[in-house]
């Protein structure tokens, strides 16, 4: 029994060992912004979106390996694949749309942040918690080394499970719940369409791909890997990323679901921010769920913004030649560094200027919707490119993945876009 125990224990450990940037980038992706759009999803149609998490974990999972197999092969991140083999507008033409939309949310995710903090702690004002978090993230990841950040990102993402708790605080229908997420339901109105546009737009998002690829680089750099990729290396990013993406849905399905049942049902239909659905929970589930729901929205955030503003200076300084990584000392990457400190200070200033959390998050799901589209059909094309990939091309079902993804993703954006432009 003991000898079970002890193996039992020791896969485990190999198996978190394995873990690494698919699951952080798979928790980043339920970020603060992405929680208020799963929970206004819950709040104004109950359970009819929970079949979302099961159609857009596979899309997510292929995009992502994708992108990491990329990484892996070529040794660079997307950026620099895209600049070595494609004409250099695209690349500007990236660059142009993700800056914007990436320090958008940034900016969404510490007003989100911000405001958890003064529900947590009424006597203190939101923007000291907003101050607060953006100097404490710039100070971890200037002065802390990359094995020690993705060591942090990798525990940080434990605090997620509170939402595997929370929903289980209320009473539940299982019957009703099961029917939900296994039986689509759509609305044919303007609202329902465009809470399943956002929602498709905050789990598929450009910056993800443009993470995974480049920190799967540093990865292979840390191991002393970096010119041995074989097939035991493919099979553990392949084991990463599928756990990072499964963990992202279930968070994804567990935040519909605690919205979905106990607002839905307590007659609040609308939330436009995290506080506001922290605070909706607390007289219809009690100061146990609130307080989770509260705790998981800074944790995500400490996640989520490392990973975007590591995304946006990994593709400006590919772009332009600079020295890069998370790996390195101040020092011997100013401009990497720098980045990541205007992007943070950028999307604090916004809450400051007159463009609020909820308007920061509709015109990064536009640039979003217009980007991921165009990114997907060039990572499907260097995927599947036996002069950049080698063997290590597509598969047919990550392809048949890849080009639904691609398909459902320009529909979206198209749809995103005429909703928006006929208000």
């Amino acid at each position: 029994m003991m000898k079970t125990n002890k193996q039992k224990t020791s896969k485990l450990l190999r198996f978190w060992k394995v873990l690494g940037p698919g699951l952080v980038t798979g928790a980043s992706d339920d970020d603060p912004s992405g929680i208020a759009t799963y929970s206004q999803a819950g709040a104004a149609f109950g359970l009819s979106t929970l079949w979302t998490s099961l159609l857009a974990f596979p899309l997510m999972a292929a995009i992502q390996q994708m992108c990491a197999r990329i990484g892996l092969i070529t040794s660079q991140g997307l950026t620099g694949t895209i600049k070595k083999h494609y004409p250099r507008p695209v690349l500007y033409l990236m660059l142009l749309f993700s800056f914007p939309a990436i320090v958008m949310n940034i900016g969404a995710d510490i007003a989100g942040m911000g405001a958890v903090g003064n529900l947590l702690f009424p006597a203190i004002d939101a923007t000291y918690f907003s101050i607060f978090f953006t100097l404490l993230l710039l100070g971890l990841i200037i002065y802390l080394p990359y094995v020690k950040i993705a060591s942090v990102l990798k525990y940080m993402c434990i605090v997620l499970l509170v939402y595997f708790i929370v929903p289980f605080l209320y009473k539940q229908d299982f019957k009703e719940i099961l029917k939900a997420t296994f039986i689509p339901q759509i609305q044919f109105n303007k609202e329902f369409i465009a809470i399943l546009v956002g929602i498709l737009g905050t789990t598929i998002s450009p910056y993800l791909f443009f993470w995974q690829a480049s920190v799967e680089v540093e990865e292979m750099k840390n191991k002393k890997k970096q010119l041995v990729v074989n097939k035991k290396i493919i099979h553990e990013m392949q084991q990463d990323v599928d756990f990072g993406m499964t963990f992202s849905g279930l968070v994804m399905y567990f935040i519909i679901l605690t919205t979905g049942t106990v607002l839905f049902q307590g007659g609040v239909h609308q939330i436009d921010t995290v506080e506001q659905a922290a605070m909706a929970l607390k007289p219809l589930a009690g100061d146990m769920a609130y307080l989770l729901f509260a705790i998981g929205v800074i944790g995500t955030g400490l996640i989520a913004i490392p990973v975007l503003s590591g995304s946006l200076s990994y593709i400006f300084t590919e772009t332009f030649g600079w020295e890069q990584g998370l790996d390195k000392k101040f020092h011997e990457a100013k401009g990497f560094y720098i980045i990541i400190g205007i992007s943070l200070v950028l999307g604090l200033t916004l809450n400051y200027v007159g463009i609020s959390p909820i308007k920061a998050l509709i015109y990064t799901a536009v640039l979003y919707g217009i980007t991921a589209p165009v990114l997907i059909a060039i990572i499907l094309h260097i995927a599947n490119n036996k002069k950049i990939m080698g063997d290590n091309v597509n598969s047919k079902l990550s392809n048949i993945l890849g080009f639904l993804a691609l398909i459902i993703m320009t529909l979206a954006s198209g749809v995103l876009i005429y909703l928006e432009w006929s208000e």
